[in-house]
């Protein structure tokens, strides 16, 4: 079904693997269209309660390739079509998503890492605004999504340097969750993905909805979401199971719904 990347459902855990190691994972515009269908495929199938993106070979992504791009390439359009909506997907999926950053992110792919939820690196892995060296801008929800993570300094600086940053280095700035060593990567990956697909899904998405409209909203729009949002997941079997499994000593057994 996919020529650009691989995907697989295991242990209700969606692995979605970036598949052009020989051009380092560069969006092409097959690409981008296959990651927006498993995006959607993961996004409507019951059984995934967590999703994971990664690449294959060496790198994680290396951004657009810029040899399938035209000369006269409309760059706004470009974004428009394909990048921003794969951004906005991932901002709109309920469901964890995980960027497991195996090697080298830049340009676009740094995007796509920091349009995910958590951000694992093996040690290896590097990060670059790489932007600034063919004279154009971050995009694909980078301007939004770095200076949140990392404040407003940190991001400006990497943005207009262009800089490369190590795995241990991205951790300290807070950009990565964890830095995995390289022996450890494919299991420990497992291991996180894995947990976050046996955590109360309807929470994390509500919890996800509602820190994101945090940033345009006032205390008082926020207090009654969070009322709201509680409303919802006190009437879920993962509320009823968590308090069932505390009254009862027991470890809980969750379902995401």
């Amino acid at each position: 079904m996919y020529e650009t990347i691989l995907y697989e459902v295991k242990n209700q855990v969606a692995w979605i693997k970036l598949n052009r190691p020989d051009k380092l994972n560069a969006f092409n515009e097959q690409m981008k269209i296959e990651v927006k269908t498993a995006l959607k495929e993961a996004a409507i199938d019951n059984e995934v309660r967590c999703i994971v993106i990664t690449g294959e070979g060496r790198a994680f992504c290396s951004g657009q390739d810029l040899q399938s791009v035209k000369e006269d390439t409309d760059y706004g359009e470009l974004l428009r079509n394909y990048y921003n909506p794969m951004v906005q997907q991932l901002a709109a999926l309920e469901k964890p998503v995980m960027a497991a950053i195996n090697g080298t992110a830049a340009g676009a792919g740094l995007s796509l890492a920091l349009a995910c939820d958590f951000r694992l690196a093996n040690e290896k892995a590097s990060f670059i605004q790489a932007f600034i060296h063919v004279g154009l801008v971050p995009d694909s929800g980078n301007m939004y999504y770095l200076p949140r993570i990392i404040g407003h300094a940190k991001a400006l600086e990497l943005s207009i340097l262009g800089e490369k940053i190590t795995a241990n280095e991205a951790k300290d700035v807070g950009l990565v969750t964890k830095v995995i060593p390289a022996d450890n990567w494919d299991s420990e990956v497992a291991i996180f993905a894995e947990r976050l697909a046996q955590m109360p899904t309807k929470a994390i998405g509500l919890i996800k909805r509602y820190l994101n409209q945090s940033w345009d909203s006032n205390l008082q729009e926020v207090l009654e979401k969070e009322a709201y949002a509680q409303k919802i997941a006190g009437q879920s079997f993962d509320h009823k199971e968590g308090v069932s499994a505390f009254l009862n000593k027991r470890k809980p057994i969750f379902k995401g719904k």
